[in-house]
């Protein structure tokens, strides 16, 4: 992937793998010009088997941009931070970036369920 670019600059994905929390949402936002769309969605299936077979895992959505954005978003729950770290940071997930269109701009940030009264559990 050409580039990591966080929703928060100031609080990037690599800090936020160091906090112990449970469990956790990765939501992740990428863009990439629209003629790598086939490429991006074969490297995104083939990243997205790998973290399926990490313990920890729990679920992955993918979504499109409604129209014609190449915008995409991943939604993916994990037991917790510490399962969700392990897999980011394996060898073989890192070296998988790699094959990602040079277009592609990945925003990943995780999060936690927030309890709203009569609104939402945590």
């Amino acid at each position: 992937m050409s580039l990591l670019r966080p929703l928060d600059p100031a609080f990037p994905i690599d800090r936020q793998i160091g906090i112990d929390a449970s469990p956790v949402v990765l939501v992740n936002v990428f863009t990439l010009d629209k003629a790598d769309e086939e490429t991006f969605l074969k490297v995104w299936q083939d990243d997205a088997a790998f973290m399926k077979r990490q313990p920890g895992f729990i679920s992955t959505q993918l979504h499109r941009a409604v129209g014609e954005s190449p915008t995409y978003l991943n939604y993916a729950v994990w037991e917790s931070n510490a399962a969700f770290r392990a897999a980011f940071t394996h060898p073989e997930f890192r070296a998988k970036l790699s094959a990602y269109p040079s277009s592609a701009v990945a925003s990943p940030h995780l999060f936690q369920k927030v309890a709203v009264p009569n609104i939402c559990v945590a």
